[in-house]
């Protein structure tokens, strides 16, 4: 009797701890990822210029859309390298919803990224608008409504701080696709799924058209 009742217990007390086990990695598996930061890497310039030869066939492109959804593909020229370097990773780690920049990521190390973000960041060019076809009041009401935006990227869409895109001078097509993308979690980020969820397209469209006519990001070249 005293044996039966000791494997009865020990069987109770396996199959809770296996629940328990099965609960802890289901939370885990919820919980968002850790964000990521800048990496702690000095960058190369000239040896990120060789890297990004791939990425000028699509970025060093005036008029480049992307095929499906369609939309301009982003300038890089004069991004912040932090912000870039943290792109890059989210292609990587696949928090950013694209499977040719994930394809892309998923070769490059820290160092290579590092070298990539500071070859861009660094790109000489004269500060341009983006492409739109907003009308004046579209701008005037993205300024309007982007009090909280300009927090962390700029009254202008310059960021206040590197780990933040410069916003001015980006596409409009491509600003309007990333808020949405936040919006439905193909893009995970947690401060910013917390701004953009209350915005309706109509806010979202009055946001990108805005910062697209600040003149700040330009375009690099296919071949230089």
């Amino acid at each position: 009797m005293f044996r039966s009742k000791t494997l009865l217990f020990c069987a109770v007390a396996s199959v809770l701890a296996a629940s328990f086990v099965t609960r802890d990695a289901a939370a885990q598996a919820a919980a968002p990822p850790p964000p990521l930061m800048p990496l702690a890497l000095t960058g190369d310039a000239a040896r990120g210029a060789v890297l990004a030869e791939t990425c000028k066939g699509c970025h060093g492109v005036p008029g480049s859309h992307n095929a499906y959804p369609t939309y301009y593909v982003p300038k890089l020229g004069g991004q912040n390298a932090d912000y870039i370097e943290i792109a890059l990773q989210g292609y990587r780690r696949g928090t950013r919803s694209h499977p040719t920049m994930q394809a892309q990521a998923s070769s490059l190390t820290d160092q290579d990224i590092a070298d990539v973000a500071t070859y861009f960041a660094n790109w000489a060019g004269e500060p341009e608008t983006g492409k739109s076809s907003a009308t004046t009041l579209e701008v005037d009401e993205g300024k309007r409504k982007a009090t909280a935006c300009v927090q962390c990227h700029g009254e202008a869409g310059v960021a206040a701080a590197t780990q933040w895109p410069n916003l001015a001078g980006q596409h409009f097509s491509y600003l309007e696709q990333a808020l949405t993308q936040y919006k439905s979690g193909q893009r995970v980020d947690v401060l910013m799924a917390q701004q953009v969820a209350p915005l309706d397209e109509a806010t979202i469209a009055e946001l990108a058209a805005f910062f697209a006519a600040q003149p700040l990001l330009h375009q690099t070249a296919a071949a230089r």
